[in-house]
């Protein structure tokens, strides 16, 4: 009988793949994370309408959504050496190009791409506050500092955190292409397998079905979260609760939207 798709083949890959799960979780969790604190810095410079740095940051997330993640993963593993014999050759010094892991290429590549989104997704969120609210809260005797931590980031964080998700999601799936920069992760793995006996359709089988379940599990978690974030949630003891009402009663009086 001829044997085109063996589906034992698949379990075997599967098992072999997980291994490298945790490299790939890795590199998600920790570029998303770095992206985030970037994009969180680049939508406060968009936002203020720094001089200088609000068109550089313009150009780059222009850069960053115009071109493709492999595009850039390459640039980053090729462009990083360069820039040290740079470094080298005009500062004197000796910074070794072979000693950087590979996985630095890949975590920085995407943290920038992540960032450049992340950014944009922050910003809108920020900008989608009713400024009627914040008004409110002023009148209310809201310093600066409560109105930003009480109204205006858990409102952001309620707004930003579904795209945000699905911004993760999207990082996740990039690391697939982490094996540009020579790190071998669950995609990598995969081809590895498929060409010990040239069963490259079983191994990416397989790499589907871990990265399909991976994502759904990431979706339940960002459901959960997005149950539990709510701007009443935020609301700690019971002073706050009391200022919360007369808040969303002003609110009501001035055709705000809680």
């Amino acid at each position: 009988m001829l044997n085109i798709f063996d589906v034992d083949v698949v379990f075997k890959d599967v098992k072999s793949i997980l291994k490298f799960v945790p490299i790939s979780l890795n590199i998600s969790i920790i570029s998303g994370l770095i992206g985030l604190l970037i994009g969180f810095l680049i939508a406060i410079i968009r936002i203020k309408k720094i001089p200088v740095l609000n068109f550089l940051s313009g150009v780059f997330i222009s850069f960053m959504r115009g071109t493709p993640i492999i595009v850039q993963l390459y640039i980053t593993y090729f462009g990083i050496p360069i820039a040290l014999l740079y470094i080298n050759y005009y500062k004197g010094t000796n910074l070794q190009v072979a000693n950087i892991p590979p996985i630095i290429y890949a975590l920085a590549a995407l943290a920038l791409n992540t960032g450049a989104f992340c950014s944009v997704i922050i910003q809108s969120a920020f900008e989608a506050i009713n400024p009627g609210e914040i008004e409110a809260a002023a009148a209310l005797g809201m310093n600066g500092r409560q109105r930003m931590f009480r109204i205006i980031i858990p409102e952001a964080l309620e707004l930003a955190l579904p795209n945000l998700g699905n911004q993760f999601i999207g990082v996740i799936k990039g690391t697939s292409l982490a094996f540009t920069c020579s790190v071998v992760e669950m995609t990598a793995q995969a081809k590895i397998i498929g060409a010990r006996g040239y069963r490259y359709f079983e191994a990416y089988v397989a790499l589907a079905i871990i990265y399909w379940v991976i994502i759904i599990i990431v979706e339940q978690l960002i459901k959960i979260i997005l149950h539990f974030v709510r701007v009443p949630d935020v609301v700690g003891n019971v002073e706050d609760k009391k200022l919360y009402r007369k808040h969303k009663k002003l609110l009501k009086k001035q055709g705000g939207v809680l």
